[in-house]
């Protein structure tokens, strides 16, 4: 049975260490894959008119893509290119939420996240969102430095 770990980047050096970190462990188990995973921060629960709803559809859609190209693609082929299982998911919403969702469809064995960064995921990160994952999270939560 593979064992999957899911990766959560931020597409800093951060999260290069955490995935360096799930590659290592990846290395170790065997048949494992790693579940490569962007967190655009996103609320449903914005009072908009249908125009702007509409707009903030489309605009949702290209950040995905942009995040997708940019961050989670190069990953995944680092990954395959070091001989090991990858795929790779973008999605909105709340950071530690969303990581425990993915976790939870993928049927994960374990998160592994960064602590710091230059900005951006992580400096919202290892506040709330990291407490919150590390508490709501079924499956072990690995907080790489």
């Amino acid at each position: 049975m593979t064992t999957k770990l899911v990766v959560g980047l931020d597409g800093h050096a951060s999260g290069e260490r955490a995935l360096e970190h799930a590659r290592h462990l990846a290395e170790l188990i065997g048949d494992c894959e790693l579940i490569i995973s962007y967190v655009v921060e996103w609320s449903p629960f914005s009072f908009q008119t249908a125009e702007e709803n509409a707009e903030r559809h489309k605009r949702r859609e290209q950040e995905i893509d942009t995040a997708m190209q940019r961050i989670v693609n190069p990953a995944v082929k680092q990954m395959t290119d070091a001989g090991i299982k990858a795929t790779g998911l973008v999605r909105h919403g709340d950071v530690s939420d969303t990581l425990i969702a993915i976790s939870n469809d993928q049927g994960a064995a374990q998160i592994i996240v960064a602590r710091t960064s230059e900005g951006g995921f992580a400096k919202r990160f290892f506040g709330s969102s990291t407490s919150n994952l590390v508490m709501s999270s079924s499956v072990p939560v690995t907080v790489v430095s």
